[in-house]
């Protein structure tokens, strides 16, 4: 049996958003967000973690090299997100508020569409110093994977 790793990667981004769910009134979206749902919106300074299980490969020694890891958050998510507003610039959020719950879903499966099945163990946004989300895809399809578009 193969000895199993886990790596992790952190990046930056600061991007820009406006709590606001098209699936409340703007009355329930400002009793709900408050001044995050001011329409000029705010920003934020996000760090995010990913996190990889696997095998530790015999030859290499490695569960996935970092490089690969590296390039997959670049072109995955953080050329995506990065100095944008996420409720304009990003399609995913055009039909969901753009919360650190969701917008951790969304790393996911971007992730998923290009790395190996099954490597994803986990992903941690950190909105501010003291806000986090862990989000380990409980729930997502294969359906919701390939339509998370940008």
């Amino acid at each position: 049996m193969a000895i199993i790793g886990y790596i992790s990667r952190t990046e930056h981004f600061s991007a820009a958003h406006r709590l606001h769910s098209p699936h409340l009134s703007d009355a329930e979206n400002l009793e709900t967000f408050g001044k995050c749902n001011h329409p000029g919106g705010h920003g934020h300074n996000y760090v995010l973690e990913i996190i990889l299980r696997g095998p530790i490969d015999e030859k290499n020694g490695m569960v996935a090299n970092i490089a690969d890891l590296k390039r997959w958050i670049k072109g995955s998510v953080l050329d995506h997100v990065d100095h944008r507003n996420l409720d304009r610039d990003v399609a995913f959020f055009a039909t969901r508020p753009s919360t650190t719950e969701n917008l951790a879903a969304f790393v996911w499966m971007r992730l998923c569409q290009v790395m190996p099945e099954g490597m994803l163990n986990k992903v941690i946004v950190w909105e501010t110093p003291k806000n986090k989300v862990i989000f380990t895809g409980e729930g997502v399809t294969a359906k919701d994977i390939e339509e998370c578009t940008v």
